[in-house]
């Protein structure tokens, strides 16, 4: 059984900062690349950023320069710092995993219950 529990939402201004957290836990051989999705009202989930076991990293257009995705991959932890948030950053926030179980010999994509981050503007 694995779990990722994700912490760090809140509400903020426009123009402030917020760091998600994101901590897997469980049966973990080994953990591949591991991601933010976002999902605003009414409209799809999308993927924000992604980070290698390796430390590469991607971001979707529309928060480059602002947001940072990083990984301890001693604590199986993913972290998405935001700057200069905007309203339009307003959504639930999931993390993601992709993931080696003891019992399964291939990666499995895991998801966290998602977290509220909302800019007032």
């Amino acid at each position: 059984q694995v779990q990722l529990v994700e912490s760090g939402g809140g509400l903020v201004q426009a123009g402030g900062s917020l760091r998600l957290s994101c901590a897997a836990s469980g049966s973990i051989f080994s953990i591949n690349a591991m991601y933010w999705y976002r999902q605003a009202p009414g409209k799809q989930r999308d993927v924000v950023a992604a980070i290698t076991s390796g430390g590469s990293t991607n971001y979707v257009d529309s928060v480059k320069g602002r947001f940072t995705i990083s990984r301890d991959n001693a604590k199986n932890t993913v972290y998405l710092q935001m700057n200069s948030l905007k309203s339009v950053d307003t959504a639930v926030y999931y993390c993601a995993a992709d993931i080696v179980t003891v019992k399964f010999g291939r990666p499995l994509r895991y998801w966290g219950q998602g977290t509220q981050v909302t800019v007032s503007s």
